[in-house]
């Protein structure tokens, strides 16, 4: 559902340690929304959730791997209402809507924002499966704004994933201003529909 966030470990969680894989996350948020990346440490992560040190290794790899999931958790709060964010007559409007309002959250949260763009572009193997469900979260979203059958929704969706990083790499490592980075989103978006023609009533559409 799409309220829902995924878990990336392989077994399952008593409540007690979803409990505790919550507090990891939101320590970890905490802490690179005061201090960035370098402000995130394992070692910190485990003191202010308050558990043991090599309680954070049973339930994330790596610091890229936490960080990449608090961006999942982060993502589902922003977009979770897409309804509410992505107000327009049109798939474009809709779109346009959602994407501007993603980047004005991220720039009002730059600096957790930036942690999170540096644990997302990682090389880090056990980065993948979260990266992989984080980009899939921002498919559904934009699945959902778009609304209407269109050709190549998946095409579309995937296109405008890679320009919403590409923008949140320029907002955070490029330092550019919020209202070109939004322009950026929202320009690239009306210019992909701009070509496409809603298929006719009833026709199936390629879904993700």
């Amino acid at each position: 559902m799409p309220g829902d966030v995924r878990i990336t470990v392989t077994r399952t969680l008593s409540k007690d340690q979803q409990e505790r894989r919550t507090r990891l996350i939101d320590a970890a948020r905490e802490l690179a929304l005061q201090g960035g990346y370098h402000a995130v440490t394992m070692h910190d992560v485990a003191d202010r959730a308050g558990v043991a040190r090599a309680t954070v290794y049973r339930y994330f790899a790596t610091k890229d791997h936490l960080l990449t999931e608090v961006a999942a958790v982060w993502a589902h709060e922003v977009t979770g209402d897409t309804v509410a964010l992505a107000v327009g007559e049109t798939p474009a409007e809709r779109l346009t809507a959602l994407l501007g309002r993603i980047v004005e959250v991220a720039a009002a949260n730059r600096t957790l924002t930036s942690a999170i763009v540096q644990a997302v572009t990682s090389e880090d193997p056990s980065v993948e499966d979260a990266r992989t469900e984080l980009f899939l979260l921002i498919r559904d979203r934009l699945a959902q704004a778009i609304g209407a059958p269109v050709p190549e929704r998946t095409d579309i969706e995937i296109v405008l994933g890679h320009v919403l990083l590409a923008a949140l790499i320029s907002l955070t490592s490029l330092s550019r201003p919020m209202e070109e980075v939004r322009d950026m989103v929202t320009t690239a978006a009306r210019l992909v529909m701009a070509g496409v023609v809603p298929l006719p009533q009833g026709e199936p559409v390629e879904s993700c």
